[in-house]
């Protein structure tokens, strides 16, 4: 019978979804967490997410299933139509058939609202300690503990922390991935601009409560409602000739305009809307060599960076955190991370294969295009949510 493993002082660098969630988790097992934060405010940059039933059944597993149904949107299915003409490509079935199959809800929600409530939920925690307005500038590791050198946002060094683990939370440009595995992001020649407008100024076709996506050669567009409704999350995923490492700068709505010019007339005044767009260079980076080493292990994009055409970053995180809690709780700390690192290798790489293989096909033209439209008529709005049973399915005691 497995052994159960005293309780560890674990530091988790990086306050977003990935490192607030690992601190509850981990915090539930009986451990101290202290979560490093370099800036000093918890307010997030970006707009809406999606949290299908994978991640959504980890989160209510840590309480918080009553704060998820306050603030997420759960919507009815996806319609997909075609970005040039607007014609009904097929539809995939979620809401209530979603939940009836997976066990769990398939929700949208604004990034901040996540987070919040995730920080309101540390915040309660007692033994979750936050260190916000330091950056991590160099790691230590000995046999028996890992130390972080931190600066304050003032330039102050001295500071330090010492754990006996690190879980580096700490995005896509991760400094302590750069411990394990040095190799650099590359462009993706692809960006995401994202933007919010209020439900009410939403053309009428697609003010409903479905999430809409659009296919078009090269690029595509998705939108739902968040905010309890008044207002509507809008992703447009251009081309783009050079990335640029300003994450969430602002893009001008001319530029956005210019590559949709010949939508579908919905389309075109929906994107008409938007004063201002914030804008993300898309990167691509494999599955980090090692996900853990020694006391160090990786979570979210600093671990596994996955392209938005599936719709799992904050989703495959919030499934880390799961699984490295449980691998804890059994094993000594070199052993846990090992086993952690081993477990989500492959599930995490099979991810990545398949949102790159969505991107090709939603940015697909010509034939390839007919074909994909022909099989997603062919498969109805269950048999087009089926496809991603394996995905959607996924427990932590896979």
């Amino acid at each position: 019978m497995p052994r159960e493993q005293p309780p560890l002082n674990v530091a988790v660098v990086g306050a977003g979804i990935g490192g607030l969630t690992a601190a509850l988790a981990l915090g539930a097992a009986g451990h101290s967490v202290t979560v490093v934060e370099r800036r000093t405010g918890f307010s997030e940059v970006g707009a809406g997410l999606q949290i299908s039933p994978n991640a959504s059944r980890v989160l209510a597993g840590l309480g918080l299933a009553a704060a998820l149904r306050r603030a997420a949107s759960e919507p009815p299915g996806v319609t997909v139509r075609a970005l040039g003409s607007g014609r009904r490509i097929g539809a995939v079935a979620l809401g209530g058939r979603a939940r009836e199959r997976f066990g769990a809800p398939y929700y949208v929600i604004h990034r901040a609202d996540l987070q919040t409530l995730l920080l309101d939920a540390v915040r309660a925690r007692p033994g979750i300690r936050l260190m916000v307005g330091r950056a991590v500038t160099g790691l230590t590791e000995t046999a028996d503990a890992v130390t972080l050198a931190l600066e304050s946002g003032n330039g102050a060094r001295g500071d330090s922390l010492s754990a006996d683990l690190v879980l580096g939370a700490d995005g896509l440009r991760s400094r302590i991935r750069g411990h394990l595995d040095p190799r650099p992001l590359a462009s993706a020649g692809m960006a995401a601009w994202r933007a919010i407008v209020p439900r009410e100024a939403v053309p009428e076709d697609l003010a409903g409560e479905a999430t809409g996506l659009w296919l078009g050669r090269g690029r595509h567009v998705v939108h739902y409602p968040i905010h309890g409704g008044r207002d509507l999350n809008v992703v447009a995923i251009v081309p783009e000739r050079q990335g640029d490492e300003d994450w969430g700068r602002l893009g001008e709505p001319a530029v956005l305009r210019a590559h949709f010019r010949d939508s579908a007339p919905a389309l075109v005044e929906l994107l008409s809307l938007p004063d201002s767009w914030l804008v993300w260079s898309l990167a691509a980076r494999p599955v980090a060599r090692p996900i853990a080493r020694g006391r160090v292990a990786l979570i979210g994009d600093a671990a596994h960076p996955v392209l938005p055409f599936l719709a799992q970053g904050a989703a495959l995180a919030i499934e880390d955190c799961a699984v490295l809690a449980r691998c804890l709780a059994d094993r000594p700390v070199l052993d846990a991370l090992a086993a952690y690192a081993g477990l989500r290798k492959r599930r995490v790489r099979r991810v990545q294969r398949a949102a790159r293989a969505n991107g090709r096909t939603y940015h697909a033209g010509g034939l390839t295009a007919f074909v994909r439209d022909a099989v997603m008529a062919r498969l109805g709005p269950d048999g087009m949510r089926e496809r991603y049973a394996w995905l959607y399915g996924w427990t932590p005691d896979a």
